[in-house]
């Protein structure tokens, strides 16, 4: 199912993931380095999230949806992806109102 997809992921010197990338044909993806940080010390996003290729997928099967290939393995693929979405979201949420989104803290 992965043909063609070579990647590589980075750890820093604790062993924390921190960047890298995922390369198959027509895409390249450079992953977020390191945390964002938080309020002045925010930094602007260096890469993508999981998340956003996530919301890219979905956008492109939805797209499907929309044309005469629309079928049902696409509509659970789309309910599989959106129910990944979802957790991500009630993860970041969680994360965020124990004050940690952003940094590497657990």
């Amino acid at each position: 199912m992965r043909q063609g997809i070579t990647e590589r992921h980075w750890n820093d010197m604790q062993g924390r993931p921190e960047g890298g990338h995922t390369f198959g044909v027509g895409f390249a993806i450079a992953w977020q380095r390191g945390p964002l940080g938080r309020g002045d010390l925010r930094d602007p996003a260096n890469g993508a999230f999981v998340e956003d290729i996530i919301a890219a997928a979905i956008g492109r099967i939805e797209f499907y949806q929309a044309s005469e290939f629309a079928c049902l393995e696409n509509a659970d693929a789309l309910e599989a992806l959106k129910h990944a979405a979802t957790r991500l979201a009630e993860r970041t949420k969680a994360r965020e109102a124990r004050g940690v989104e952003g940094t590497h803290a657990t």
